[in-house]
């Protein structure tokens, strides 16, 4: 299904899909039929009951938006579907009616169908990652050797490599991703703990009927159910804070390379994508835009989850009925700016010349650093520095080239020859370890040697 008009800059389609109404309607469904099922098999209930359960529980057989407003008076979505979903057994099999929910309790439901919902979710988010992930890769091979300006504080410093700059976007979404998977794989977990959380409407049977439950479902079964205990969803939203600040960071970069007057990367464009309506020749960067509309939101949404986390007793007020919207919200947005990232790096033009243009055009002022430790190493540092300093303040006032003026000092040229200082701004010759840096984040690098210094 389209997503609504008014969250159309604020998922995907496949997103949209997982937290419609059918969708979400059908997890709940989902536990209903596992309930039923694994009760009938611990012989709690009859196998006929669970078979009609099963055959009552397709979200087709419902009034979603009915339930939406019963839901409001509820309180919970939980109380209409049991109710619903009973009606529409019975018509079936009235004997079969009466095990409808049996045990369980409204807020079971709600949770374990919400876990479903981000079961799915990490696939989608994790294929989207995966194209991304290898886009850049690709982009930081290709373009190893592009050098570029550095910018430190939105201003020109010495030179890096594009290929550098990719592989640094590359590693920090690999991070991100590392820290978002184990935060799935602690959250997707079975709820299941009936009125207060100790399973007692199923004798002793609770624990065998949950266990059951969590392998139909394939979900992991908790230690306990974690109905006032939001610490496991509360890493993946956090998870998600991070992930879509480092893509964030990627799109930030990307806009402000696409500026005209940098021109150094453009976007594959393509019909309806990066136009404006007033201006014909506009190249919008349209996935960095979305994206960091995504960054801008998510923050939000996880301190939202966070302040909920404050839960009472064995089930709160407020607390989790707060969390749907929060969540779905937050996991849409994540999912936006991946699929939004991988689109612009797929497609990304880096244009080699014109960052070499730019370099230029600093009349090698960027090298400052570079000729003042050149000039250092006999003259020492505080003096160099000063020199420097002096030299290009003429450079920009008289549009000349740093090397040029300081060829012109004799303190300079003692210690300098004409070589060094024709090779000055270069920027090959000042890239230090910018290749090496950018291998060891395409393999990883960095992560083993952490690891090996807490070894």
């Amino acid at each position: 299904m389209p997503a609504r008009l008014i969250d159309s800059l604020g998922t995907t389609g496949p997103l949209a899909d997982l937290f419609s109404n059918d969708s979400i309607l059908q997890a709940m469904l989902d536990f209903e039929v596992a309930l039923a099922r694994a009760e009938a098999r611990t012989g709690i209930v009859p196998q006929a009951a669970a078979d009609a359960i099963h055959a009552a529980a397709k979200a087709s057989n419902f009034d979603a938006a009915a339930l939406a407003g019963e839901t409001l008076r509820a309180g919970t979505a939980g109380i209409p579907l049991v109710k619903a979903l009973t009606s529409r057994v019975r018509a079936g099999d009235s004997a079969a009616a009466r095990f409808v929910h049996w045990g369980a309790t409204s807020q079971d439901v709600a949770d374990t169908a919400l876990i479903l919902l981000l079961k799915r979710s990490q696939a989608i988010l994790a294929a989207d990652l995966s194209h991304l992930e290898a886009a850049l890769h690709r982009l930081s091979d290709k373009h190893r050797d592009a050098v570029m300006l550095g910018r430190t504080l939105l201003q020109a410093a010495p030179p890096v490599t594009f290929g550098l700059q990719a592989a640094g976007w590359l590693a920090a979404i690999r991070r991100s991703r590392a820290r978002l998977e184990a935060a799935y794989a602690e959250a997707l977990v079975l709820q299941f703990g009936g009125a207060s959380g100790t399973l007692a409407a199923l004798g002793d049977k609770g624990l065998e009927v949950g266990r059951a439950m969590a392998r139909d479902l394939a979900l992991g079964f908790p230690d306990a159910p974690w109905h006032a205990h939001r610490d496991r969803l509360a890493a993946l939203m956090a998870a998600c804070g991070v992930l879509t600040g480092c893509l964030g960071k990627m799109a930030r970069d990307i806009s402000l390379l696409m500026q005209g007057e940098v021109a150094e990367v453009s976007g594959s464009g393509g019909e309806g994508r990066g136009g404006s309506s007033t201006m014909p020749q506009k190249r919008n960067p349209i996935a960095s835009a979305l994206t960091l509309a995504a960054a801008n939101r998510v923050p939000g949404l996880v301190a939202s989850f966070l302040s909920g986390m404050v839960q009472e007793h064995e089930r709160a007020v407020g607390g989790w009925q707060a969390e749907w919207p929060t969540i779905a919200a937050t996991i849409q947005a994540t999912g936006l700016a991946v699929a939004s990232m991988a689109e612009a790096a797929e497609g990304l033009v880096v244009h080699e010349t014109q960052m070499r243009k730019n370099i230029d055009a600093t009349r090698g002022a960027v090298f400052a650093e570079k000729a003042t430790m050149l000039l250092g190493a006999s003259l020492g540092r505080e003096a160099a520095h000063k020199l420097v300093g002096e030299a290009a303040r003429r450079s920009e006032s008289e549009g000349r080239k740093l090397s040029e003026v300081l060829g012109e000092l004799p303190e300079v040229t003692k210690v300098l020859d004409s070589k060094v200082l024709r090779e000055l701004d270069v920027p090959e010759t000042y890239l230090g370890a910018a290749e090496e840096l950018r291998k060891r984040l395409l393999s990883g690098q960095d992560r083993d040697d952490s690891k090996t210094k807490k070894g």
